[in-house]
């Protein structure tokens, strides 16, 4: 959404370069925030880049919700099964960034969206996110 880019990227940010002089981590003092994709050029969000993120946008935006009793799991790093998801952002496409939040909306891990957000509550069994970066493993 509008004003995403501010909140994720400010001024202060550095970046690493990869050996083809492309951009590959954006840092903030020294905490990767995102990684840039080299094979689509997409970001993946690193768990401070996702905390930056996710108090920008309002709820649902971005959001799997997931059931309590899944929340240490996924906080360890392990994947977002669908049957653990309460409600989804509509508007998630397979392979889109998301963060997993618990029923309070604290964030507790940023991943990649293996189904879109009707699909994550329709299914019953299968992975629904997968888990990049839990907050326990930082």
């Amino acid at each position: 959404g509008r004003g995403a880019g501010d909140a994720l990227f400010p001024d202060a940010c550095t970046f690493q370069y990869s050996s083809s002089q492309r951009i590959r981590y954006i840092l903030l003092d020294g905490v990767r925030l995102a990684t840039v994709r080299a094979q689509d050029g997409r970001l993946t969000l690193g768990y401070a880049g996702a905390t930056r993120l996710h108090g920008f946008l309002a709820p649902p935006a971005g959001r799997v919700v997931v059931v309590d009793d899944a929340v240490p799991f996924v906080s360890a790093g392990k994947n977002a099964m669908a049957k653990h998801v309460i409600t989804a952002d509509p508007g998630i496409r397979a392979e889109d960034e998301v963060f997993v939040v618990s029923g309070d909306d604290t964030l507790v891990a940023t991943g990649m969206a293996l189904l879109s957000g009707s699909e994550m509550l329709a299914f019953k069994y299968g992975g629904a996110v997968r888990v990049r970066q839990g907050r326990d493993r930082i």
